[in-house]
């Protein structure tokens, strides 16, 4: 019985919330107006775009309020107001997110009315304390408490129904996601071609252009001075292998053979032991499963390697912990360390470098490090298992 009176208080402050941002939008109008006849005027024609962003940011709060009490996301999809005044004036007016927005504003003004009275009736918070104890005592089923949990169910769907973004407007969305990642991922691909072209060009390329100078002065000694031959011969070898050495650094930044060899788990507990800190790996059962494609593979063994790099580097601490875990999504990835937080993207530290990766593969990258740590990345690649 208390359970439905938690339920029942909830669905009451649920319901003054919605009456209460109802009365927010009944205010609105005023500004509605105001850019209107602005528009029409001409001279006023700029208050359209910031009316318009002023009505994204009311219906986004209507939007979290429905999620809090459904525990189901409602999605936006607006195509962003930018660039100057007139594209900005035409994506106003011709956004299907904007005109959705103007459907449930005009809609809320009805509904929204019908829930300030019925929250407007005398005494209903305490109606519902007597409902509730009453039911308790004589062990009845209450009579208020299932229907103002109804009534916020009804408020809800509505606003669900009439805030959901149209499948138009949900595509028109995800072009513009992939466009945006297919932007990271070519400039991702650049920046990993202008490093392999580097470290061949410091590495192995001067190395193989040492090993033939010394084998020609090998050559023209070989007659004359076959110790000094053998000598030349000697660090020819030595450069030989040192250039093999690079070669296989290259081809590791590339797809690193490890994870071919042992798996991800494999791999990663390497990194760990490999790392100079002291890591606890939890593999989330991923070494008797089925394997992740190869590119997700690499996605993943790439971030922990960086993270691992930046908690040794700049934590100032020498624990960190890494989790892996398959979802009927994908895989995730969690690298957490108890440092001094602080991880700012645009300071070097290759945070941009694997949100790029990820985004890429259509995956998820977060990064919550507030000053005095600590230093979550939570990464998600989507797969088929």
């Amino acid at each position: 019985m208390w359970k439905s009176v938690r339920r029942a208080a909830m669905a009451t402050v649920h319901l003054f919330v919605a009456a209460a941002m109802c009365f927010g939008v009944y205010l609105f109008i005023t500004v509605l107006l105001i850019a209107a006849v602005g528009t029409v005027a001409v001279v006023g024609c700029w208050l359209l775009p910031e009316a318009v962003l002023l009505i994204r940011r009311i219906a986004g709060a209507k939007r979290n309020l429905t999620t809090l009490w459904t525990g189901r996301e409602i999605p936006e999809a607006y195509t962003p107001m930018t660039g100057t005044l007139r594209e900005r004036l035409r994506i106003s007016v011709r956004d299907p997110g904007t005109l959705r927005d103007f459907r449930w504003m005009l809609a809320y003004y009805l509904y929204g009315a019908l829930l300030a009275l019925a929250l407007a009736l005398p005494l209903w918070p305490l109606g519902l304390v007597v409902d509730g104890v009453w039911a308790g005592a004589l062990r009845r089923d209450p009579v208020v408490l299932p229907l103002i949990v109804r009534l916020a169910d009804t408020e809800a769907r509505w606003s669900t129904v009439l805030l959901m973004p149209s499948p138009k407007a949900r595509l028109a969305r995800r072009v513009e996601e992939l466009k945006e990642t297919r932007a990271d991922a070519i400039a991702a691909h650049e920046a990993e071609l202008r490093r392999i072209e580097r470290d061949l060009h410091d590495g192995a390329q001067a190395n193989l252009v040492a090993l033939s100078m010394r084998i020609g002065l090998a050559k023209r000694a070989y007659d004359r001075d076959p110790d000094a031959a053998r000598k030349l011969l000697d660090d020819a070898q030595s450069q030989a292998e040192q250039a093999l050495t690079e070669l296989r650094h290259v081809v590791r930044g590339i797809h690193p053979p490890i994870l071919t060899d042992r798996g991800l788990v494999g791999a990663v507990r390497a990194l760990a032991a490999g790392s100079g800190l002291a890591v606890r790996v939890d593999d989330g059962g991923l070494d008797a499963g089925t394997r992740a494609p190869a590119a997700v593979e690499a996605a993943a063994y790439f971030v922990v390697a960086e993270s691992l790099t930046n908690v040794a580097k700049y934590s100032g601490t020498d624990r960190a912990e890494v989790r892996l875990a398959r979802t009927r999504r994908g895989l995730t990835v969690r690298v957490r360390d108890e440092g001094r937080g602080g991880a700012d993207e645009s300071a070097g530290s290759g945070l941009l470098g694997m949100r790029r990766r990820v985004a890429a593969l259509d995956g998820t990258f977060e990064v919550t490090s507030p000053a005095g740590g600590p230093t979550v990345i939570d990464v998600e690649l989507p797969c088929v298992w």
